[in-house]
């Protein structure tokens, strides 16, 4: 495998990282401070809007969208380092029209919707005049297991009645999001992985109801969210329907395998900002007659940090490389295995930098304590540790079936 970038590659490389140090983080306190100080916490910051339209008029917009179904689009192994520079900011995906769940259920739109689908929302979604949301995990099952899904969707002549309640909502706090990708079950009887379908559902249907924000570890990713939401008798036109009935796990997967390489991409960033906050640290403050930089405990920190970023970035870009030569169901092994390593990493090395700054690392001044938060929480979504490394040993087992070596031969002679 070779990971060398294309000249188009290295030139975004090039004018992303300038934009952001020219644009994203001399604003990052501005956005935090517009949002304090709003009336309304779930309206977006000004700043937003402002630097939306830089990113637009640089020609750094959409930078998503997969080759293999746009003209102008990138490999994932050619948006892996421009997407990791992106996951060095909070806001920075939103600026550049990257960020989740909009980047997944565009792709969705566009592989899966129809004409009309993509007229209404993949236009305005691609414009970022809208936001859009996933409903797919409910608090009354372990959702983990998406087959114990039980949200309704009935069909009753030319339309589709929606009763459910979802968590966890991405987006759907967000006054801009106007559509949401639910996914439910159209018929309980069939086959376990053919009972489930996704609908798109505009969020002004009568019957949808906004109950709270859900916060992780007291952050409510505000002015966005992830919202706690009931689905009560709504109906929507029977066109909405996606791909056909019990074909969500479908869709799932083509889905989810793009968001869960996208969500690790951006973990690299974030592992790479916290490894520089803690080497700058440790150079500027002195403790017991010493730079903390020269003392034996942080020079190990920063380095088997350096080391497991390095190694995550591998794996990252093998996952990427394999997605576009040989598709995401021949990746799955891959794609579970940075879905549990990269996070991991990411936790890791943020709590050493968080160490290393002390009691200021789980303070709001330094961004850590919310970074960790945020890397927490990705070892929940899109399928939890657990699962990943399930579907990691199930596929190796298989694997050494297949070389068929018997426990005998395996032992190692002496």
């Amino acid at each position: 495998m070779h990971f060398d970038l294309s000249k188009k590659v290295v030139d975004l490389q090039a004018r992303l990282s300038d934009f952001m140090s020219e644009e994203i983080y001399p604003n990052e306190h501005i956005f935090d401070e517009q949002l304090e100080q709003g009336a309304d916490r779930w309206a977006l910051p000004p700043i937003m809007e402002t630097l939306k339209e830089k990113a637009r008029s640089a020609n750094l917009w959409n930078l998503f969208l997969p080759k293999s179904h746009h003209a102008e689009g990138l490999t994932n192994l050619e948006y892996a380092p421009l997407c990791e520079i992106m996951g060095r900011s909070p806001i920075a995906p939103e600026v550049f029209n990257c960020s989740a769940p909009d980047t997944g259920n565009m792709e969705v739109l566009l592989r899966y919707g129809s004409q009309e689908h993509q007229e209404r929302w993949l236009t305005p979604l691609l414009a970022g005049e809208i936001r859009s949301g996933f409903g797919m995990t409910e608090p009354a099952v372990a959702s983990s297991d998406a087959t114990n899904i039980q949200g309704s969707i009935k069909r009753e002549g030319n339309e589709y009645v929606i009763n459910a309640r979802k968590w966890w909502t991405s987006g759907a706090g967000d006054p801009r999001c106007k559509i949401l990708i639910f996914m439910g079950k159209t018929d309980p009887t069939a086959d376990r992985h053919q009972q489930q379908s996704m609908i798109l559902v505009p969020m002004d249907t009568p019957g949808i109801n906004v109950l709270r924000p859900m916060s992780v570890f007291g952050y409510d990713d505000a002015p966005h969210g992830h919202m706690d939401v009931e689905f009560k008798d709504v109906r929507v036109p029977a066109d909405n329907l996606l791909l056909g009935e019990g074909r969500g796990f479908e869709i799932a997967q083509g889905r989810l395998g793009p968001g869960r390489i996208h969500h690790c991409m951006r973990l690299i960033g974030v592992a790479e900002r916290a490894l520089e906050a803690m080497a700058n640290r440790a150079t500027e403050r002195v403790a017991f007659g010493q730079p903390l930089a020269e003392q034996g405990v942080v020079m190990e920190a920063i380095a088997d940090s350096r080391i497991e970023i390095e190694q995550a970035r591998l794996l990252v870009l093998k996952t990427a490389h394999m997605i576009d030569t040989v598709g995401a169901r021949a990746a799955r092994s891959e794609i579970s295995m940075i879905k549990v390593a990269v996070p991991n990493m990411a936790l890791t090395v943020l709590d050493r930098a968080i160490q290393i700054h002390g009691a200021a690392g789980v303070s709001q001044d330094f961004g850590l304590a919310y970074a960790w938060a945020h890397s927490r929480g990705l070892r929940l979504a899109d399928g939890p540790d657990a699962v990943h490394r399930r579907t990691v040993a199930r596929l190796e087992l298989r694997r050494q079936d297949r070389l068929g070596w018997t426990t005998q031969g395996a032992q190692f002679e002496h």
